[in-house]
């Protein structure tokens, strides 16, 4: 990897114009296209115009974050307005019609169809029609099995039947697994260099590469061969400069006489900089061979002698004065990476991370090899503190990756654990805003493509939890939101992966705005805790999960009336009568409880439906209650302060009595410790402020301004300025000129803008000081 490439890891530099634009042109694809109903298609608007450097940037960018279906292609069928030169379509569902009118608008230099839904041989034909430039192509199985749906290799066929005078250059396939399907026969290619097959179960003895002289790239990664097919290549490419024939199955990968074909490839292609014999027999045992002289006597010369000395790859031997620039000898027989003396200046291999990195790289498109080297990658980092050292090189590996292979699981799960370790170290420290974006896009695209996977799942949640949330995350919130909630609606699924979920979902909801607490509330955020809920009352069961849920629906109706009103909807009243009853001394519990119902009793409209006899005497008995220090208490009176600021005449019950209420809610306030710390955290005084007027229960305002004392006095950094900034000051001199307030509200008043004053006396440094350490 080069080390401009390692930079970018931790690139914090901003996105380009360009980038920003095409993000926001997606985004507001709708301002930009109108529906054209004759052909049942997107179309731009008059006056937009995009030259083929941003149509091809806007297909990646948009591909990113959907895939391209009939619908959008409908954008590219006018070549005045749009032009493409390179098509890049992976896991596209366009039809058949639609791919043609893309072929009849634009000549297409390059095109890659990987995993296209509806790909046929009909394509072909029409590439082969319609795409007389083509010197690139490469395409992939499609993303389902389909009846009709020839393989790659008779694809390949086929079109090369269809066309009359191929100009590729460049030819990639990718066959969906191993297959018994005719093999690639491409015919009369005078132009091809670089050649690709992975995946053909066929013998080898049906391949002839007499037509391909030009060829100097060529990758057979999982081909069946035979002496022939070697010879073969060794016969008519002499001039091949990079040979892939590595093996994932291990069901190709035994050669008869492996070192005398691996000596026939090493001298007889002397222009070969780069082999891969992965995954074969063709690096032997590691034993020496006696050197022989042309007679196939024992070669006693001294050079000879040298030279099998230094070379612990029989059949290499040749190479020593002349290395291989790359050597691939993952998973080769015998451990063959481990040797010593191996003439290659770079080797895939699994003995240490280096050689795994290497390995990943040159795997990075094909799923089978590539999952087995990620697996021993994350091995490697169990067992060892060095994940460090090779942090940049891994997230870029694994990024890509995941990014390649979205549906294979197999991928997913050891990329995400990976992730998870390096995460968890100090690297994470170093990494940039467009990384972490890319990190978490591509934790979350695994996670929706196996939502019922645990193992996923779990590695998922845990490295999120790695992130700062939750500014981290806000450009996703909506999607992370989603799926955490997905993960916690399961209430037979009562184990590691719900409570990671609940955990994270509890502090997303807190410190966000309003905006964001609505959006979890529109995803039934509030009706799956309560269905958690019930789910404990059921067993009788206080476990985390119960007091999180309950705190989560503390955080997510804060100041958010919509929230609060679903709680009551859905017979949250009950679930905390129940609770209660059943986990009467639980003391996080009630206080995530009453914490929840002082959000429900800060709005206006709903407080009447707190107007109940039974829910009265609960907050009544709990003025009393000294669990979890006064943080009950004290949520209890604001609760009964905001129903009491709506007057007498609104205290429709006879029983708990008004007045009896009051005169203890006083007497509650006036036991708790000014200095107390509290477990508690406001994002606006409003409500506070608001019981600041009831001049008609100076109760609430003893209750409000002994909340305001206490939060100035203990959190002068964090809530002086808020205060200050509310209109808090004026409020307070307005209550200190009026009759009404008896003296000890006085009191606690002055000591508001007292705290208040003094903190605005103190210089700005100190205060910023002050508020990290309150942070």
């Amino acid at each position: 990897m080069s080390a401009r490439k390692i930079s970018i890891l931790y690139d914090n530099s901003p996105d380009s114009l360009l980038d920003l634009a095409l993000e926001c042109f997606i985004d507001n694809l709708s301002i930009y296209t109108k529906w054209d109903r004759e052909w049942d298609c997107w179309a731009f608007k008059e006056g937009i115009i995009l030259p083929a450097e941003i149509c091809e940037r806007f297909l990646k960018v948009y591909q990113q974050k959907d895939r391209v279906d009939n619908r959008l292609v409908g954008l590219f069928r006018d070549q005045s307005r749009t032009r493409l030169e390179n098509l890049h379509l992976r896991n596209a569902t366009i039809s058949t019609e639609s791919f043609r009118y893309l072929l009849l608008e634009h000549d297409f230099i390059r095109m890659e169809l990987l995993h296209c839904e509806y790909l046929s041989s009909e394509w072909l034909e029409l590439i082969a029609r319609y795409c007389p430039h083509l010197v690139s192509f490469k395409i992939g199985p499609a993303e389902r099995d389909r009846d009709n749906m020839p393989d790659p290799p008779r694809l390949i066929r086929e079109y090369m039947s269809f066309t009359r005078s191929p100009q590729l250059q460049q030819l990639t396939v990718y066959c969906k697994g191993i297959n018994t399907s005719p093999v690639i026969y491409p015919g009369p290619l005078p132009y091809l260099t670089h050649l690709t097959v992975c995946n053909s179960n066929v013998p080898g003895s049906t391949w002839t590469f007499s037509t391909m002289i030009s060829l100097r790239h060529l990758v057979l990664h999982n081909v069946r061969w035979t002496k022939l097919a070697m010879d073969s290549i060794t016969t008519h490419l002499r001039f091949l400069i990079h040979l892939d024939i590595s093996q994932a199955d291990d069901r190709l990968n035994q050669y008869t006489n492996p070192s005398e074909v691996l000596a026939s490839i090493a001298t007889k292609l002397v222009y070969l900089k780069s082999l891969d014999i992965s995954g074969t027999n063709l690096a032997g045992t590691g034993s020496a061979i006696p050197a022989l002289n042309e007679e196939g006597a024992p070669d006693l010369t001294e050079s000879a002698q040298v030279a099998q000395v230094r070379c612990d790859i029989p059949g290499l031997e040749s190479r020593v004065n002349n290395p291989l620039e790359f050597l691939g000898l993952y998973g080769t027989h015998h451990g063959a990476c481990q040797r010593h003396d191996i003439p290659a200046k770079v080797i895939s291999g699994d003995s240490n991370e280096e050689q795994l990195l290497i390995a990943a790289e040159v795997f990075i498109e094909r799923p089978a090899m590539l999952s087995r080297v990620l697996n021993d990658l994350y091995y490697k980092f169990r067992i060892t503190e060095r994940y460090n050292d090779y942090a940049s090189r891994t997230l870029s590996v694994v990024i890509d990756a995941m990014e390649q292979h979205v549906t294979e699981k197999h991928i997913q799960i050891p990329c995400s654990a990976i992730l998870f370790y390096i995460m968890k170290g100090t690297e994470k420290n170093r990494i940039g805003v467009k990384l972490k974006k890319r990190i978490i896009i591509s934790l979350l695209n695994g996670m929706e493509a196996y939502l019922e996977d645990e193992t996923l799942m779990r590695n998922g949640c845990l490295t999120l939890c790695q992130f700062k949330i939750p500014s981290d995350m806000l450009f996703a919130y909506e999607r992370v939101v989603s799926l955490l909630l997905n993960g916690v609606a399961n209430v037979a699924n009562d184990g590691f992966v719900q409570r990671i979920a609940i955990y994270l979902l509890n502090s997303l909801a807190c410190h966000v705005d309003g905006q964001q607490k609505r959006l979890l509330g529109h995803h039934d955020a509030i009706e799956k805790m309560l269905h958690l809920i019930a789910d404990r009352l059921d067993r009788r069961l206080c476990d985390d999960v119960l007091e999180v849920a309950w705190s989560t629906m503390w955080n997510v109706t804060d100041e958010t009336p919509q929230n609060c009103r679903r709680f009551l909807e859905n017979h949250g009243m009950q679930y905390f009568l129940d609770c209660l009853r059943k986990f009467p001394d639980k003391e996080e519990l009630l206080r995530n409880m009453m914490g929840l119902l002082g959000n429900v009793a800060e709005v206006v409209e709903l407080r009447p439906r707190l107007m109940n006899t039974l829910f009265l005497n609960v907050f009544n008995e709990l003025l009393d209650s000294s669990s979890d220090g006064i943080e009950v208490s004290y949520n209890a009176a604001g609760v009964l302060a905001h129903i009491a600021s709506d007057g007498p005449e609104a205290w429709t019950v006879d029983e708990p009595s008004r007045d009896v209420v009051l005169e203890r809610l006083a007497a509650a306030v006036e036991r708790w410790d000014r200095r107390a710390e509290r477990n508690i955290n406001y994002r606006s005084f409003e409500p506070i402020l608001t019981l600041l007027h009831a001049y008609h229960t100076p109760q609430c305002q003893h209750w409000a301004v002994w909340a305001l004392a206490n939060l100035t006095t203990v959190y002068p950094s964090k809530y002086c300025s808020l205060v200050e900034a509310e209109g808090g000051i004026e409020i307070l001199y307005a209550l200190l000129r009026h009759r009404a307030p008896y003296q000890r509200i006085k009191k606690l008043a002055m000591i508001v803008i007292n705290n208040c004053e003094a903190f605005s006396n103190v210089l700005p440094e100190e205060q910023v000081v002050m508020s990290l350490l309150n942070k």
